[in-house]
């Protein structure tokens, strides 16, 4: 039913983890395959290509579904619909930031800066479609060169200053430059071609992947938490309990108090266990989740 393509390169090992999690295993005959396949009704092709292509077939019709940064949307300029926000990136959960950066020592500390400076500034990217239309809408007149990696190492000989992302900013402290402006904040995004997520049959399908895959990622945030605790001291435990809406209380045996279950934040249950404790409740679990469907 739906053709799928999933991003190549820095994105890959992330995004067939997240699969297998969700019970979506993506299988091929080896790492550099890029013909794949998923065992489950919905999916009938799956495709493993660079992050870059995808925004553009997904666009064309190549492709039903697909999986792709918001930067190289943004660099395609494709007419695609977004079906989810999924919190990963290549190395972290958090987004990555498409920005302008100058060498440290650069007079330059802003958009206004470039745009005042006399001639025209050379800048070097993997994004010259969002670059060109961000110095043109500024008002800078800018070369824009496109580069095909490490484009933070062309600063100063070959460009004033680079477009280029980045997760932690390390790599560009350690080269010397200074972010000035960010242009975009990218997610990871499920995207889907406009006719096929206009498609009834396609859009059901879709929808029931995204909430596979949604759901796997809440879990990856979460734990169920099982504890007892005496009647007498219920309301105290229950005031230390966060839950998703309020955790299930069930009456033990002999009337000697309650056992409860709930699910929390994974960050926080550190400090929430020991608590609990204190708090007189007995026989803590502590479960893995391994999806949240809401």
């Amino acid at each position: 039913m739906l053709r799928l393509v999933l991003p190549k390169g820095s994105l890959e090992k992330a995004t067939l983890e997240l699969f297998r999690e969700a019970d979506l295993e993506v299988r091929r005959s080896s790492d550099v395959d890029y013909r794949a396949s998923i065992d489950d009704p919905r999916v009938v092709d799956v495709r493993i290509l660079r992050p870059q292509e995808i925004p553009v077939y997904i666009a064309e019709g190549r492709f039903d579904l697909g999986i792709t940064g918001r930067d190289w949307i943004e660099e395609r300029d494709a007419s695609v619909e977004s079906l989810a926000i999924l919190g990963y990136s290549k190395a972290t959960e958090r987004p990555i930031h498409v920005v302008l950066a100058v060498p440290n020592d650069s007079p330059w500390n802003s958009l206004a800066d470039l745009a005042a400076h006399g001639s025209p500034i050379r800048v070097a990217t993997e994004y010259p479609g969002l670059t060109a239309r961000t110095m043109a809408a500024a008002g800078i007149a800018a070369d824009v060169v496109l580069s095909y990696g490490a484009t933070e190492a062309k600063v100063p000989d070959i460009a004033d200053c680079v477009v280029e992302i980045t997760e932690t900013g390390r790599a560009l402290r350690a080269a010397g430059l200074k972010v000035i402006y960010t242009l975009l904040v990218s997610h990871t995004e499920l995207i889907a071609n406009i006719e096929s997520a206009a498609d009834p049959v396609k859009r059901h399908a879709m929808e029931q992947l995204r909430s596979l895959l949604l759901g796997t990622l809440e879990a990856r945030t979460k734990v169920l938490v099982k504890l007892n605790v005496p009647a007498d001291r219920l309301d105290d435990v229950l005031a230390l309990l966060p839950s998703m809406r309020s955790p299930t209380i069930a009456e033990l045996s002999g009337g000697v108090g309650y056992a409860l279950e709930t699910v929390v934040a994974k960050a926080e249950i550190n400090i929430l266990i020991p608590a609990l404790k204190d708090a007189g409740a007995s026989d803590l679990l502590e479960i893995p989740l391994a999806k949240i469907i809401h």
